[in-house]
């Protein structure tokens, strides 16, 4: 590297120790107020309203948007407008989170007089205790931080990702005192790659008619006629009031012809491998391909109660947009 370069990893490693120092900081500065904001959140039958201007507004809105996916009804407000109408958004029961470094902005403050006047709570984050904002709050955050990553300690670096960082730990907070599941984390996020990775093998399995069921003493070539009419490249052999006792693939087939053995004169009970690797429904696909890569298998039964309730390839994996 030349030494503009140098220079430029150097200033960049400075940057992220600022930052880094910051959200040490943070950490020490987490008190009771901390509590008080959490279980006033979880108390309220409304919502989240977060407020802010600037970089302090872009960060509200990633903080209200990772509320809301995480099981707290949460929404961005912007100040400006909230001033000329938009206050009409806030309904009984929701908490205004409001969002200000100094804690002198303008149009926040502009607005908490109102706010309070309707009888909303205010929780703030700011850099100053003693601001405006801060004393105008039912509580407040402080962020502690003593300087910007910014060499002219002017751009908000270090006070933004320390604001960030607050705004997930007490969306994190929330979801576990919430309880909240990956079921629930799922049914926020349907689309994407979030919710594909939340998807259930219950989701993509085959099912009834479309399984390939063979019993143990069905002649060897009759399983390979049913393998090959499903188009799975394996049969699951059940017996005994239909419980799972084997799987037969092309690989098995493959590796029982190499050993001398003979479709026409054998079962399916010579060729199958037993007590094959098998997956709840309830299962997330993301696990099944886990077990898939770790075995070397491309098919999976679905069973429950050691029946065979359904079969997962992994053609079906890769379709599903889970990988």
């Amino acid at each position: 590297m030349n030494l503009k370069e140098l220079k430029a990893v150097e200033i960049g490693k400075r940057v992220l120790e600022e930052e880094k120092k910051a959200i040490g900081d943070l950490i020490s500065a987490i008190d009771e107020n901390f509590e008080k904001a959490v279980q006033m959140i979880l108390n309220t039958e409304g919502k989240v309203i977060v407020t802010g201007m600037g970089k302090s507004g872009h960060i509200g809105q990633k903080i209200a948007a990772t509320l809301a996916s995480t099981g707290t009804p949460a929404f961005f407000l912007h100040p400006a407008e909230a001033i000329h109408g938009d206050l009409g958004m806030i309904s009984k029961g929701d908490i205004v989170l409001a969002i200000s470094n100094s804690g002198e902005t303008p149009e926040l403050l502009a607005i908490i007089p109102t706010i309070k006047r309707w009888g909303y709570r205010v929780i703030s984050i700011t850099n100053n205790p003693n601001s405006t904002l801060a004393k105008e709050s039912d509580v407040h955050l402080y962020l502690n931080v003593k300087k910007e990553a910014c060499p002219l300690n002017l751009a908000p670096t270090s006070s933004s990702t320390s604001t960030l960082a607050l705004g997930d730990a007490l969306a994190v907070a929330l979801l576990e005192l919430r309880g909240f599941t990956a079921e629930d984390f799922a049914r926020f996020h349907p689309g994407g790659s979030l919710g594909k990775k939340l998807m259930k093998v219950s989701e993509i399995m085959h099912t009834g008619e479309e399984l390939p069921l063979v019993k143990p003493d069905t002649p060897l070539k009759e399983t390979v006629i049913v393998m090959s009419e499903k188009g799975f490249g394996a049969a699951l052999v059940v017996e005994n009031k239909n419980h799972l006792s084997g799987i037969i693939t092309d690989g098995d087939l493959r590796r029982f012809i190499k050993k001398g053995g003979s479709i026409d004169k054998s079962k399916t009970e010579d060729a199958m491998t037993k007590k094959p690797k098998a997956v709840r429904e309830d299962m997330l696909v993301i696990e099944a391909l886990e077990i898939m890569e770790r075995y070397n298998i491309t098919v999976l039964p679905v069973i429950k109660e050691d029946k065979p309730i359904g079969l997962v390839h992994m053609h079906d994996i890769l379709k599903s947009g889970v990988i």
